[in-house]
This record gives structure tokens, C-alpha cells and sequence, in this order.
């Protein structure tokens, strides 16, 4: 690896883990939670200790682990003993530890989105938490990315195994997480509002790391607390967009049709005054703290905002476009320059198919795209930022002309890996997996390309 091309690789990463430490629970949550004097500052909230009960922790998603370990730090032991503190919290196997008085229940193993029986257990401990609350009784709620299918409390009538088909077959179609969760929602006793139905107590304050384009209340982790925006109607017509009515299980059909005649109650429609709702990270967030991290290292940053949706091949090759502009014309931005983007593509799956995910199928487009010699002077990075990119053990790819001459050396042809979606067999040999293990945090994805070298400074 020649030093110019050693030098963007490793501002590349620096730059994408800079977007990543920007939105780490610990920091979001001591921005968003505190006990001052006598009273606890949560989000948008001031509470004045002695006019609450006992308080409730409960949540999911793949922050949850960490957010709950904060929230423990930050109201301490006193208060954690005066209000009684205690509370179950959906989140990843791998991300269960022991805390105080928050228990962490374990939800899911594999790297999928599937509904276990696991996070069907977790989810019953969650509901009959908030029911057994009285009257001045808080439960603060800790809401993030991976959450819903952390959360499955199937409707009487749907079994787990159909919940897990049809959410197989939305993700083999390249439903987006949006009518993934329309679906779910619909299926679910707890998603769309669920927590705040079966609440008995005062308030409800709920702090979310956001994993969705727009930040959506309804739709980040199917909106637990939110007032829900889709009805059954829509839940069939996502099913029906996609070719899977008639492959979708007959329970869950039936259910979304009895729902949509009236006969099942809808998710939740108006959120009551109790409940507060609060985004304490997101994509943009990451994305603001990366461009701050590339302006650092020399280069002038384009932010492409984090509203990139679409499929995955499509995405990687407009972006290779315009890196391609940048060294070529330097349009719309001169080198040394960084083009940062998030949001959260798709990759729409035949029956057949390799192994990749959505950041690692994005960056093959951009390499079959550019070739070796288009990928001079340039360095190419798409990673999930929970660490995770599809079921594999990677958070996404990168690349530069030096992997593109690698690959061809190899006799790997990108064309070929891409029109079998096996994007991870094609970097895995080259070096080009971004490995990082879970991050404990998830605001989608962050792309990273980097064209030209700064000047080291004189």
C-alpha cells in the first residue's frame, strides 16, 4: 500500500468513527438525564423529585445496554433507592450484563432481525411493569434502532413462527424499515403505542436514539410511545405492494383484514399529555461530527444530509459519480475533499443469494462502477453504525484503487459478485470488511469517501 493511498484509508475510518463516538449512549444520555437539586431533568421535563412515586425502566433496542447503564450512573444510588427503582430493558444476548437495579433481558442472538421467544418472555416482564404502576409513578422509557424486532408481543392469533415469516419475507423483498414496521405494528400488542396503553402511571418520558430516516416517532423501533401514523390498511397494502399476500401466513392476513373492517382495535392515534417524547441522537448527528472530524484532517466536506434511502447498487453508483467529479472536474467541490451521506439503503434479495449487507453491496457498486483506475486518489467507506451490516460479522467495506488491484490479481470479478449479492465474499479476501464488532449504538448508516490527500503541513 503506497503512503497516499495508506493515508485516505485511515482518514476514512477516522473520520467514520468519529460520526460513530459522536452518537455513543453514555454521551447522549448525560446530555439528556440529570438530578439537579431536587429534581430530575429528563429531556424536555423537569420533575420535581418528591412528586414522584417509584420510577420504571423499560426499553429496547441495540442501545439499550449502554443507555441503561448511564441512566443507572446518572441518577445514583440515592435516588435509584428513594423512587425504588427498577426496570427490564430488550437488548441484544451479547449485550447482557449485570447492572444495579436494571435488568438487561436478552432478545436476540443471531445476526438477524427475526422475533425470538426470548423477546417474547422480555416483552411480557416490560408490560406488566408499566401495568403494575400507580398513579405518581414515572417510567422513563430507553428507546433505540434494532428495537422493534427486540420487542415481539405477537396478538392473540399469531403465532411467533408467522410473525417471523412475514417479517422474513418484507426483508427479502426490500421492504423498507418503515413498511417493515407498519407491518409489525399491526401485529404487535406492545409496538405502536403499546407501552402508553397499558401505563397506569403519571408520566411517561421516553429518550430515543433515532435509526430512521426523518426520525419518525412512529416508526423508531414501531414507536412503543408514539402516537402511530399507518393503519391495517397500510399494512395490507405493503403486503400487497410487494407480491405477499398470498404468501404471507393466513393468521396474519386474517388478523390485518379483521382490522382493517373494524373488528381489532388500531394502534394508537393520539398521544395523551402524559407522554413525552424525546430524540436525544440520530444520523445527523453522527454525520455533523464527522464533518467536523474530515475538516480537521485538511479536507473541504460535502454533506449529502442523512435522507439517502434507495436500493443499495443504485445509491453506491451515484456516489461514485460524483466522487468521480470531484477529482475529475472538481465539481461540485475541489480535493482534497470528503463526501459524507447517511440514511439507510436497501438490497432487494432473489431466492438465491450470497452473503453481504447493504453497506457492503453499496461500496461493491461503487468499485464495479469506477474500476481500478476510477478509485485513484480515492477511498470509498459504507458502515452501519451499530456495527452490524446484514447477517454478517462486519459493519460494512471499504475500498481503494489498491483492493480494486488486489481483486483483479485474484480474479474476482465485482460484476459477478454483485449479481449474486455476495458482496462479503468478494471483501473478505481483499481486507476490505470493516470489522468492529457491536458498537452499542445504531443511527443507520455512514458513508465515507474521501478524494485526494491533504498536504501534510510544512
Amino acid at each position: 500500500m503506497t503512503a497516499r493511498h495508506s493515508k485516505l484509508l485511515e482518514h476514512a475510518r477516522a473520520i467514520w468513527q468519529a460520526g460513530v463516538d459522536a452518537v455513543a449512549p453514555g454521551r447522549l444520555m448525560k446530555a439528556a438525564l440529570a438530578v439537579r437539586g431536587h429534581a430530575l431533568c429528563a429531556g424536555t421535563l423537569r420533575l420535581p423529585l418528591d412528586e414522584i412515586g417509584s420510577i420504571i425502566v423499560v426499553g429496547t433496542g441495540k442501545a439499550g445496554a449502554a443507555m441503561s447503564r448511564a441512566a443507572e450512573e446518572i441518577l445514583g444510588d440515592r435516588v435509584m433507592a428513594e423512587k425504588n427503582l427498577r426496570g427490564c430493558v430488550n437488548v441484544l444476548d451479547r449485550c447482557v450484563v449485570p447492572l444495579r437495579r436494571i435488568r438487561l433481558h436478552g432478545s436476540r442472538a443471531a445476526p438477524d432481525n427475526k422475533p425470538t421467544a426470548a423477546g417474547i418472555a422480555g416483552s411480557r416482564r416490560i408490560r406488566e411493569l408499566l401495568e403494575a404502576t400507580g398513579p405518581n409513578d414515572l417510567a422513563l422509557c430507553l428507546i433505540s434502532g434494532g428495537g422493534s424486532a427486540l420487542l415481539p408481543a405477537p396478538v392473540a392469533g399469531v403465532s411467533l413462527a408467522d410473525k417471523q415469516a412475514v417479517t422474513s419475507l418484507l426483508h427479502a423483498c426490500g421492504a423498507t424499515i418503515g413498511e417493515l414496521n407498519c407491518v409489525r405494528k399491526h401485529l404487535s400488542e406492545l409496538k405502536g403505542g403499546g407501552f402508553v396503553r397499558v401505563f397506569r402511571g403519571r408520566a411517561i418520558v421516553s429518550l430515543i436514539i433515532s435509526d430512521v430516516v426523518g426520525d419518525p416517532l412512529d416508526v423508531i423501533a414501531s414507536g412503543p410511545t408514539a402516537a402511530d401514523s399507518s393503519t391495517f390498511h397500510d399494512a395490507l397494502a405493503t403486503l400487497e405492494k410487494y407480491g405477499l399476500l398470498d404468501r404471507a401466513p393466513k393468521s396474519v392476513r386474517d388478523h390485518l383484514e379483521l382490522g382493517r373492517a373494524g373488528d381489532r382495535p388500531e394502534t394508537l392515534k393520539r398521544l395523551p399529555k402524559h407522554v413525552t417524547n424525546c430524540i436525544i441522537g440520530n444520523n445527523a448527528t453522527a454525520l455533523a461530527a464527522a464533518e467536523r472530524a474530515a475538516r480537521r484532517l485538511g479536507y473541504r466536506a460535502l454533506n449529502l444530509s442523512s435522507f439517502i434511502e434507495g436500493d443499495s447498487r443504485e445509491v453506491g453508483t451515484v456516489l461514485a459519480g460524483i466522487a468521480r467529479g470531484v477529482r475529475e472536474r472538481h465539481e461540485p467541490l475541489s480535493p482534497p475533499a470528503c463526501i459524507l451521506s447517511g440514511g439507510e439503503t436497501t438490497v432487494a434479495l432473489g431466492p438465491e443469494h450470497g452473503l453481504g449487507g447493504r453497506n457492503q453491496e453499496l461500496v461493491l457498486a461503487a468499485v464495479h462502477h469506477l474500476g481500478r483506475a476510477g478509485l485513484r486518489d480515492i477511498a470509498f467507506l459504507s458502515g452501519g453504525t451499530d456495527g452490524e451490516d446484514g447477517p454478517t460479522d462486519a459493519a460494512g467495506a471499504v475500498a481503494d484503487e489498491l483492493l480494486a488491484r488486489r481483486a483483479e490479481r485474484r480474479g474476482l470479478d465485482a460484476a459477478q459478485f454483485l449479481a449474486r449479492h455476495d458482496s462479503y465474499h468478494f471483501f473478505e479476501p481483499l481486507g476490505g470488511l470493516i470489522r468492529t464488532g457491536l458498537t452499542d449504538t445504531n443511527v443507520m448508516d455512514l458513508r465515507v469517501i474521501v478524494v485526494g490527500a491533504p498536504k501534510p503541513p510544512r
